[in-house]
């Protein structure tokens, strides 16, 4: 191994100024993250190794020296599924089946009036979350159709568990993961780094997502660079990782075109902020490697933001696992929040919601009046007047329903001017999992995706659950002029909904890379860039990538050299239990 790559890498992380800062007011880090690897307090004695490596891994991490390796880990799952029980320990999910517009508007106007949590709809089905003692007076309001149509999809004890099995597993589940588990938690090499990365083996919060992107920065410096979006309206940072390499050659355009990859907007969509950090991950160490991905970032530039909903995702890590909306104050105090993918700017439309601060959908008062919402706006528009930035893509993650919906979601009654290429795409994607997963993936316009229709030979649309306009997918569409933009629902069809457990992380993950890899080949193609085709990487894309497996290879023998020294200094059922669980 050459030391150089190594000695430049603790040179550069020693000395440089991180480019973003973790707000003050941040929740508390969890005693189960990454400090129990590096504090000195615990070991009777400090090698030269330690000396040298625990400032690089807390530059990267931000880990003070207080942070005492002799704190047990926080057994993270097992205390919020007590309180989410507390919570949601008397609510079920009903699935009804609907065939006309009358029964969709009868059950539109209940939910409404009951203030009902509707789940997802599509032509075929609405699910709707609420209290197993409201169900009698939602009866009383349907059609006798209805009264017979509908199913339980979890019931109390279902819903409870499905809820605290997507926290992280508790310490008692895993007090002897066995070697060959073992999984270095950053950047690994082999071809299945990806699959294998502990990273993936769970959802993770806020405060484990953001110094991870910062190691993904610090580790690739030649294609990836962490940027901030705007602050939220808590204060917190919209981190994104932007990934893309300028081929050094006279033909570069002068003007970069860039692919947004957004997830995270509604905050209980946990599986949205988990695809689009996969994706970001596995492009981000394909590069070099393999000759499509390494094309694919030289035509492209790629923004990848992974919780465009900061302060709604960190509440439903430590108060409502099913919050949806963003955490922004309303005209009424105890109704916070309003629906970021309701508050863009083209065809607006939340007077019809905006009454009703306690819906799920609210709007609020006026567009952009969404804080998150408008500071991903402003940050895209001056990326395009300032920055020489051209939007030809958009990807907006969330779930569920396995739907791939392109414009217009505000109305069924204007079709947009690249029609055909948005549906032969979006045929092409769901192609694409299809044989990569097997799942199918439905493809439609976002205003049947949105409301439903049934009867289309006939021209009838069901009536909206909720209102169409002000979406993200409309505005990025109409507004910024990118010629390819698409709102994905991932797994599942409702068999969990929101709380897809952890096993299909990796799953949704690959069957989304797969589409992301078709995506970026046909936009090029639309686009005259260069042809796709299996080649080896350039000579300049190995000799970068031979430089950084060398920095990444001694970084990883030095954390394994820390990891190795502290499983030799402590117990099975303490510190030394987590820092086996984070090689596994």
């Amino acid at each position: 191994m050459r030391t150089q790559p190594l000695l430049l890498l603790t040179a550069s992380v020693l000395f440089a100024t991180p480019a973003i800062a973790v707000p003050s007011h941040e929740i508390t880090r969890p005693q189960h993250q990454l400090s129990h690897l590096v504090s000195q307090t615990h070991a009777p004695h400090t090698s030269l190794w330690r000396s040298i490596t625990d400032p690089i891994i807390r530059n990267i991490w931000r880990v003070s020296q207080d942070e005492s390796l002799s704190s047990r880990p926080k057994e993270h799952g097992k205390k919020d599924s007590s309180a989410q029980l507390a919570r949601h320990g008397h609510e079920i999910v009903l699935r009804f089946n609907i065939t006309t517009s009358v029964e969709s508007k009868a059950l539109s106007e209940a939910a409404d009036t009951l203030f009902l949590d509707v789940w997802e709809y599509t032509d075929d089905w609405v699910d709707i979350r609420l209290s197993k003692d409201i169900v009698p007076s939602l009866l009383g309001l349907l059609p006798a159709s209805l009264q017979r149509a509908h199913t339980p999809l979890m019931q109390e004890r279902e819903l409870a568990q499905a809820i605290a099995d997507t926290y992280p597993s508790p310490v008692s589940d895993n007090l002897a993961p066995t070697p060959e588990r073992y999984h270095s938690f950053g950047p690994q090499l082999g071809s299945k780094q990806t699959e294998g990365n502990l990273f993936f083996a769970d959802y993770q919060p806020l405060s484990v997502i953001q110094p991870w992107m910062r190691l993904m920065a610090s580790l690739f410096t030649s294609h990836v660079r962490l940027i901030n979006i705007g602050i939220s309206y808590e204060g917190r940072d919209i981190p994104a990782l932007k990934v893309g390499v300028h081929p050094t050659n006279n033909r570069a355009p002068t003007t970069r075109k860039t692919i947004l990859v957004t997830g995270g907007v509604h905050a209980r969509e946990w599986i949205s902020t988990s695809t689009v950090n996969y994706i970001a991950y596995a492009l981000i160490t394909g590069y070099g490697k393999d000759g499509t991905i390494t094309q694919l970032l030289e035509d492209f530039d790629w923004v990848f933001v992974p919780t465009s909903n900061p302060d709604g995702y960190v509440y439903s890590w430590e108060t409502d696992r099913l919050w949806r909306k963003n955490r922004q104050q309303t005209h009424l105090r105890f109704c916070r929040g309003l629906d970021l993918d309701r508050s863009f700017g083209f065809e607006w439309d939340g007077v019809s919601t905006h009454t009703n601060p306690c819906s799920e959908s609210f709007a609020g008062d006026d567009a952009f009046e969404g804080i998150e919402a408008k500071r991903l706006a402003d940050w895209a528009l001056n990326e395009t007047e300032n920055s020489n930035v051209e939007f030809v893509g958009f990807l907006d993650f969330h779930s569920y329903s396995q739907q791939i919906l392109y414009p217009y979601s505000y109305s069924c009654d204007a079709d947009p001017p690249s029609l055909e290429n948005l549906q032969e795409l979006a045929a092409g994607l769901a192609k694409s999992i299809r044989q990569s997963g097997g799942h199918y993936y439905q493809s439609a316009p976002a205003c049947e995706g949105n409301v439903g229709v049934a009867e289309k030979d006939k021209g009838k649309v069901f009536p909206r659950f909720e209102s169409g306009g002000g979406s993200a997918l409309d505005w990025f569409y109409h507004e910024l002029k990118v010629r390819f933009a698409y709102q994905i629902k991932l797994r599942d069809r409702g068999s969990y909904g929101f709380l897809l457990p952890r096993e299909h992380i990796v799953p949704t993950g690959k069957e989304m890379l797969d589409a992301v890899i078709h995506f970026g080949k046909y936009v090029s193609t639309q686009y005259e860039l260069n042809e796709h085709k299996e080649v080896e990487p350039a000579a300049s894309s190995k000799a970068v990538l031979e430089d950084e497996m060398d920095s990444r290879a001694g970084f990883e023998a030095v954390i394994d050299e820390i990891i190795d020294e502290e499983l030799d200094q402590t117990d099975e059922t303490g510190t030394g239990w987590e820092l086996r669980r984070r090689r596994r």
